[in-house]
């Protein structure tokens, strides 16, 4: 079964607790690498709760610009609860994906949606946790195989 590839991008996040729990995702996902961007993560890593350590097998790297280091042929989707956004349940994920997600404290900027090609939410009563938003997405993508769609 062809999995695709992915990555995550995280902008500015802020606690060491939801970046540990990201890397356990992207572990458990199949994930390729994740970055993030800001200093707040930085700050607070020496608290990190990777308890798998995924970040021996995973890169997590910090970045100026996460527009920057979109990976070859990835096409870049912004995770965000904000207005245009499409429905998860009824998204196809492309192939090759770079998952931009906002800090656990805001949402994305307009100069991160506006160079990503879509931008999509998890259909629920209010915010979602980044870590938890994280999962949502990773599972979903697993769970519709390779439904991928033709961008």
């Amino acid at each position: 079964m062809s999995k695709g590839y992915s990555c995550v991008g995280l902008f500015n996040p802020k606690t060491p607790e939801n970046v540990g729990s990201v890397m356990r995702a992207a572990g458990c996902y199949g994930v390729n690498s994740v970055f993030y961007t800001g200093t707040r993560y930085d700050l607070a890593k020496k608290f990190c709760t990777d308890t798998k350590n995924m970040y021996l097998d995973i890169p997590l790297i910090g970045v100026q610009d996460l527009k920057d280091i979109i990976p070859h042929d990835c096409v870049p989707v912004a995770v965000d609860l904000i207005e245009g956004a499409k429905p998860l349940p009824d998204y196809k994920h492309p192939k090759r994906a770079f998952y931009i997600f906002g800090p656990e404290d805001n949402t994305l900027k307009k100069e991160i949606t506006d160079f990503c090609r879509e931008t999509i939410y998890v259909p629920t009563n209010g915010c979602m946790n980044l870590a938890a938003a994280v999962n949502v997405i990773l599972y979903d993508r697993m769970a519709k195989g390779e439904n991928f769609s033709n961008h």
